[in-house]
């Protein structure tokens, strides 16, 4: 009778307490639990498409993830995320309502922080991302079907600015670097055109080029006048040599020579020579030139980066809206009574054998 005694004592404590109060908080107690669910992609022109092997491996779980959407999933699954979505009370009120039940709803032993409420709604949230299609699942529980539809809409809002704004930011950030190359190369232009005028109204040549040239062709006059001269004075000297202009002829000769001698100092004789500021326009020149250069490249290089930040903007696309539940799926209540039934009798069978084994043991 002792042993028989305590036997029943055990199976009430393991089997009939428990079983009577699963059947008491599943059967009459336990809230309503409605789950919505909605279905969303995170398209990223910049990721290649999946292979075959990746196609094989997303089977098996081991597969390459999306990285859009792990951005989703850290983010839906992070406190920033719930406080942004209970700014104005929509998650907190639909867990802390006098009409739920004291033990299923939020601040049931007094809580009421943001870090409390954190960890409160991480089990009520499921985020998962499915296999080769990379859709991304967002499950949200809650005690009132137009309350989890609407918790899982913010959440599917938050997230969609959340690409957003990183493709904003990715795209500003890419355009940025272009047009800061551009107007670097447009302030080394404007540099390069201001070291040119600079030469120009300090040395007095607009374009030593041309002005060379002019001094070229001048000589090449100087020179057929020089020769012109020269056969003058010697037919001259030869046929009449007390002619009156042969003194004429050879001042003529010699100022020629003179100033055949002068040009030709003026053009490559010195640093003051023309050639010598030839030299020095040409390499501004070629500074202004290279300058203009880089920034046509800088400026094509711009409209570039628009063009490709535009083509590679990720988004999110919504494959299935927020669904609206209209039959609570947990609780499970049958389930869950005959699951701690069978629990208490699993811990009363081993508790009941470890007892008999402790007395045959003293016995």
């Amino acid at each position: 009778m002792k042993r028989i005694r305590s036997t029943g004592v055990l199976a009430l404590i393991t089997v009939v307490i428990p079983s009577l109060i699963a059947l008491l908080y599943f059967g009459l107690l336990a809230q309503d639990v409605y789950i919505s669910e909605s279905r969303i992609v995170v398209r990223n022109p910049t990721e290649a498409p999946a292979s075959g092997l990746d196609l094989a491996l997303d089977q098996t779980g081991f597969g390459v993830p999306n990285e859009g959407n792990g951005t989703v999933i850290s983010y839906l699954q992070s406190r920033q995320a719930i406080t942004e979505g209970n700014t104005d009370g929509l998650l907190k009120n639909a867990y802390s309502g006098a009409e739920i039940f004291w033990f299923d709803r939020f601040g049931r032993w007094g809580a009421s922080s943001d870090e409390e409420f954190y960890e409160y709604f991480l089990d009520k949230l499921e985020v998962a991302e499915g296999g080769n299609t990379q859709v991304l699942t967002i499950r949200v529980k809650a005690f009132g079907p137009t309350s989890a539809q609407a918790i899982n809409a913010r959440l599917v809002e938050q997230s969609e600015n959340l690409v957003n704004s990183l493709a904003l930011r990715s795209q500003t950030d890419f355009i940025a670097v272009a047009e800061a190359e551009v107007e670097e190369a447009a302030a080394e232009a404007k540099l390069a055109a201001l070291e040119l005028a600079r030469f120009r109204d300090a040395s007095g040549l607009v374009d030593p080029e041309a002005q060379s040239e002019v001094g070229l062709q001048m000589i090449s006059k100087l020179q057929d006048e020089l020769i012109g001269a020269q056969t003058r004075l010697r037919q001259l000297q030869t046929y009449t040599p007390r002619a009156s202009q042969i003194p004429f002829l050879q001042t003529q000769v010699r100022d020629l020579r003179a100033e055949i001698a002068n040009t030709r100092q003026s053009l490559a004789g010195g640093r003051a020579s023309l050639s010598s500021s030839l030299a020095e326009y040409q390499e501004r020149e070629l500074k202004v030139d290279f300058a203009q250069k880089q920034l046509a490249i800088a400026q094509a290089s711009l409209q570039d980066a628009k063009a490709e930040a535009r083509r590679k903007q990720a988004y999110l696309e919504k494959i299935s809206e927020p669904s609206l539940p209209d039959y609570p799926v947990e609780p499970r209540r049958i389930r869950s009574i005959i699951a701690t039934f069978l629990l208490g009798l699993l811990a009363w069978g081993v508790l009941t054998m470890l007892a008999i084994g402790v007395r045959e043991h003293k016995d």
